[in-house]
């Protein structure tokens, strides 16, 4: 049985080990520092992580952000971000069900859009984003990165 929720202060481990499939990240180390920034997160109301859970077992996931926003009448916006399906059950429809929810958080906060970046070259990537609804051609994103 599949769960889509967010995630709970029990949810480190899990979620660690599910990161280590995006980008063969190796495992998020539980130190005070890390276990820190974790509960800073499940404490920010603006920052969700969003889970699909089988069998006890985080197996997909995606970040979604709401920025609260001056413009477009004090309309927030909402970005996703590292959205990741352990490679085991992958073609499941899980990370389209976390993107389903993270849609859904977006529109009960009022938010008039939702982007996303990928770094994926695949054409199976793109593919799956505009199958979810996203539009690579309305706008054009850069990156400059800070630090490496």
């Amino acid at each position: 049985m599949i769960k889509i929720r967010e995630i709970t202060e029990n949810d480190f481990d899990g979620l660690s080990e599910l990161y280590t499939h995006l980008h063969n990240n190796k495992p998020i180390d539980c130190s005070a520092e890390n276990i820190s920034l974790f509960n800073q997160i499940l404490s920010d109301i603006n920052h969700h992580i969003i889970v699909a859970e089988c069998d006890g077992r985080i197996v997909s996931s995606c970040v979604c952000v709401i920025i609260p926003n001056l413009t477009h009448k004090q309309q927030p916006y909402a970005l996703i971000e590292n959205v990741v399906t352990h490679k085991d059950y992958r073609k499941k429809g899980l990370a389209s069900k976390c993107l389903a929810y993270a849609k859904e958080l977006a529109l009960s906060h009022n938010c008039y859009k939702i982007m996303l970046l990928t770094g994926s070259k695949k054409r199976s990537v793109h593919k799956f984003y505009q199958k979810n609804g996203f539009n690579r051609f309305e706008k054009t994103g850069y990156i400059q990165r800070l630090q490496a």
